[in-house]
């Protein structure tokens, strides 16, 4: 258990109101770790941070952040290192998606999903990277996707994979240069979970048919089938693994 022990660490998760940022978050508690968990709205943070405090014991501060604004991305870090002294861990989970026709897409919606999903990601990780460096640890766990590897002819969303490429390979690019630091990055390439952004087509018949044909255990992810590989990450066991992009995706990428 002392390999997966997170107790006296302090964690970043972003988009940590819903879905996946909340399962993220109560992975982590659930080994120990105090939370600081982002987002834009905040009256949900208050109701999850509660949730987590009282469920598994430890402290949970929410701060409200748009990760599409920079000085917001600063406060919230700073806010954070202020609160618990030091900054261990960083989840950079909030994203977003633009569904078109690459030939009919909106370059305002290309800019939206770029924003968010690579340079809301990046500037995080340049925030955190002072603390960490200081400290000579740290864990950046970038939430990438399935689709960062691979392209799809179901699902229309041009941006949704670039952005997610960009993550893999961002992920790569900051393990390489901050591996001296003791700076661990390393990203999670989920398939198909339930969350608000999948919940409108996820569960229909069509979908479901087209997943059952396409995945190797012919099933969507469950909750709680993300949290081995964010515990394992954002923990002492991983502690040799950088720049690593973890599928799990029923084995969606392997075929």
């Amino acid at each position: 258990m002392k390999l997966f022990n997170l107790e006296g660490k302090n964690a970043i998760i972003t988009g940590g109101s819903s879905g996946l940022g909340i399962q993220f978050a109560k992975a982590l508690a659930n080994q120990g770790a105090n939370l600081t968990i982002v987002a834009r709205r905040y009256e949900r943070l208050v109701e999850v941070s509660k949730e987590i405090e009282n469920e598994y014991g430890v402290n949970c501060l929410p701060v409200k952040c748009d990760v599409m604004k920079e000085e917001e991305i600063k406060n919230a870090v700073q806010e954070s290192y202020e609160e618990y002294g030091k900054i261990d861990i960083l989840v950079n989970n909030a994203g977003v998606a633009a569904e078109a026709p690459a030939n009919e897409l909106k370059t305002d919606d290309w800019k939206w999903v770029m924003d968010v999903n690579l340079t809301g990601v990046f500037l995080f990780c340049q925030y955190v990277f002072d603390y960490m460096k200081e400290q000579d640890y740290g864990r950046i766990i970038n939430i990438a996707s399935m689709y960062g590897e691979v392209g799809n002819h179901a699902i229309p969303a041009a941006p949704y994979h670039a952005s997610k490429g960009g993550v893999v390979n961002l992920t790569r690019a900051l393990a390489g240069e901050w591996a001296k630091y003791d700076i661990n990055v390393n990203s999670i390439g989920p398939g198909f979970f339930e969350s608000e952004m999948t919940s409108e087509f996820i569960n229909t018949e069509d979908f479901q048919a087209y997943l059952n044909s396409r995945c190797p255990m012919g099933r969507q992810g469950k909750e709680g089938e993300l949290d081995g590989a964010i515990v394992f990450l954002a923990s002492p066991s991983s502690s040799y693994v950088t720049g690593q992009t973890l599928c799990v995706d029923g084995g969606w990428t392997a075929v």
